[in-house]
């Protein structure tokens, strides 16, 4: 059962001082260490028996959870010394769901691995653009890819055979991007080699040069993939889009959260708009708290138990994030899934389209993603995905919150992407913790959990 909290207008609309009235209750989670509360009946460990083998798994947000920045969370270590065993085995399945999306699964494998002083491998490793495996009907296709770092090492590495980047694009179409007058060509030169048609956007995440990548996406958009050619407004629906990353903010060593890929989407959208008075659609939308992406790490955590070959099955998921709008929304999205699907008895199609998307919100087997993949999926076997906050990234319990009791409140702070509906309960997190460690501790004792 959800720990009981207040509805998020109250939260919201705080207190004396603008401070959440419900905040004193929790100030011993998220201030100094207090005592962890009574085991509770969700656990999937059940009783007063010692378990020693895991029926749950962990999905472990990293920015703001593991690290600010570059910087690794005191706790983190810690908690990770109790994962695993003298050997550096993982007592528990654990999977690293980011939204980013600027690297290789890999070089973050090797990161965390420095950080955290254990072994972590890059199947352990989830991206926000890993999900786009699934999406093989792009894969031969020619696709617009944004964002930065080693953009064609990761498209590549995910199956795409022709991506092109922006900055391609800008060399073959030098007229295009003029925003920058230092950046606009003196001297124009014939492209020795023309592109082919462009026949679907993917978003990785948020790139350095916004102006240059609002400009040609919306160019690619409006022609139909031509980007060259005169904008048709009639080309309606536009080619595919597909995004990863729907952070709107994100916490790094600045003392305020910062702009992520949502914001850019945002920039994106509102542009689009503006230029055709219509919504810019997506094909996709990947990376917490999309249902897609819980369903592809509950895949990794099953992947994990397999080959440690432990035998019994994994009943609960443990998503520890920092950030009310993913991480917790994203996690009670997908438990409300899972509970769905166990009172029908059977197995819901894969969903990676939300209302508003092109075409059907649901994905048929001859649709994007690939039927082998979508059996895979389908097959979840997890009862319940329980939200663990803690309180060393976005969240913060004492930022206080402008006084504002218009019934729209809780519309106009909602940082979730657009094509989400905002549910105050999908905001509340099962538990509040200080930090990772904590979690780690909650959740040990929540399943009974006293590993060899």
């Amino acid at each position: 059962m959800r720990r009981a909290l207040p509805p998020l207008r109250a939260l919201l609309r705080g207190g004396a001082a603008g401070r959440p009235p419900w905040i004193p209750a929790l100030s011993g989670l998220c201030g100094a260490p207090a005592g962890l509360p009574a085991p509770a009946a969700e656990g999937s460990g059940g009783g007063s028996k010692l378990n020693i083998l895991p029926s749950f798994g962990f999905l472990f947000d990293i920015d703001g959870v593991l690290v600010r920045g570059k910087t690794p969370i005191p706790a983190a270590k810690k908690a990770f010394q109790k994962l695993v065993n003298s050997q550096g085995q993982f007592l528990v399945p654990v999977v690293f769901v980011t939204n980013a999306g600027n690297c290789l699964r890999q070089k973050k494998a090797d990161q965390l691995s420095h950080l955290l002083g254990v072994p972590i491998s890059q199947e352990q490793v989830m991206m926000s653009h890993s999900p786009l495996r699934m999406f093989k009907r792009y894969h031969e296709k020619c696709v617009l890819v944004s964002g930065q770092g080693p953009l064609l090492d990761i498209a590549q590495d995910l199956g795409f055979c022709q991506p092109i980047t922006i900055e391609t694009l800008r060399e073959k179409h030098p007229l295009l991007d003029v925003v920058d007058h230092d950046r606009r060509p003196n001297v124009l030169y014939p492209s020795a080699v023309e592109l082919p048609k462009i026949e679907a956007v993917v978003l990785f995440g948020e790139p350095v040069r916004w102006e240059t990548n609002l400009q040609l996406i919306i160019d690619v958009l409006l022609t139909s993939g031509y980007p060259g050619n005169p904008y048709h407004h009639e080309n309606y629906p536009h080619i595919p889009v597909l995004a990863c990353n729907m952070d709107l903010m994100w916490v790094a060593e600045a003392q305020s959260p910062r702009f992520g890929h949502g914001t850019f989407m945002v920039c994106l959208e509102n542009i689009y708009k503006k230029i055709t008075g219509k919504d810019l659609k997506y094909e996709a939308l990947m990376g917490k708290p999309s249902k897609l992406t819980y369903q592809y790490a509950e895949y990794l955590i099953r992947a994990q138990a397999a080959e440690r070959q432990w035998k019994q099955p994994i009943q609960t998921l443990y998503a520890v994030g920092d950030n009310l709008m993913t991480d917790v929304y994203g996690a009670n999205l997908y438990n409300r899934y899972l509970e769905e699907n166990s009172r029908k008895g059977s197995k819901s199609r894969i969903q990676a389209k939300v209302a508003g998307g092109r075409g059907s919100a649901t994905l048929s087997q001859d649709d994007e993603i690939d039927n082998s993949w979508e059996n895979e999926l389908a097959s979840a076997a997890a009862a319940h995905c329980r939200s663990v906050l803690v309180c060393t990234g976005v969240y913060n319990p004492d930022t206080e919150v402008p006084l504002d009791t218009r019934e729209s409140i809780t519309e106009t702070v909602f940082h979730g992407h657009r094509d989400f509906r905002f549910d105050p309960g999908l905001v509340e997190p099962d538990h509040i913790v200080p930090d990772v460690d904590a979690a780690v501790d909650l959740v040990f004792q929540l399943e009974n959990f006293a590993p060899d």
